[in-house]
């Protein structure tokens, strides 16, 4: 081989070698669109248990059944524990902790409110009102603090405080027995609280793409 042929076939080789690495940099830092569906999917489902189950709470309340109350009450904590440890294998089990504390004070803030309701009681209304706002801005804090490159701060602050404000429009149309337009309340909590999964499962697959292979 002549040493110009040499030469072609040297740069040649290394341009293929440079264009093969790019392609699998860039494959290592793409998240799996597929896993990241799976995991958005199941972390829907449990947003959705989390309305569902606190929709029966607020019902066992208005029909003073503390049995069946208390019961509802228990599965929306587990719930809340299954919520949190979805992101155990990310962030550890310190900060899942930290989570599930939040959003059972999410939870604490609503159940709050709803038997303020029921009863009348403006002054804890407001207490629980604003609980629910404090309690959202924690969240924000959390998860931009723990994620600050794909979740900028008032991401998750602006989406905990509309669903919390879902909470409390279908408490009031529950006390006022607007039942008619409570399907039309479900649906719109149901495909919020399915842009908080999404989003946050979204922004963790941003993090840590390699665990989503």
């Amino acid at each position: 081989m002549s040493k110009k042929n040499l030469c072609i076939a040297l740069l040649v080789f290394v341009l293929v070698s440079l264009v093969g690495n790019d392609c699998e940099s860039r494959g290592s830092l793409d998240p799996n669109p597929v896993r990241v569906g799976e995991m958005q999917k199941e972390f829907r489902d449990l947003w959705l248990g989390h309305i569902f189950l606190i929709q029966h709470v607020v019902l066992y309340s208005a029909a003073n059944d503390p049995a069946a109350r208390n019961a509802a009450d228990k599965q929306v904590l587990a719930n809340a524990k299954q919520m949190a440890n979805i992101f155990k294998p990310f962030y550890g089990p310190a900060r899942t902790e930290k989570l599930f504390t939040m959003l059972s004070d999410h939870y604490g803030a609503v159940k709050e409110y709803s038997v303020a309701t029921i009863a009348g009681d403006q002054p804890q209304q407001d207490a629980a009102l604003a609980r629910m706002a404090s309690n959202a801005e924690d969240l924000d804090v959390f998860f931009n603090g723990i994620n600050p490159h794909n979740l900028a701060k008032g991401t998750v602050g602006g989406l905990i405080a509309a669903h919390g404000a879902h909470h409390v429009l279908q408490i009031n149309q529950y006390e006022k027995k607007e039942y008619e337009k409570l399907e039309e309340t479900w649906s719109t909590m149901r495909q919020h609280v399915y842009v908080i999964a999404d989003t946050l499962v979204a922004a963790l697959a941003k993090q840590f793409p390699a665990r989503f292979p």
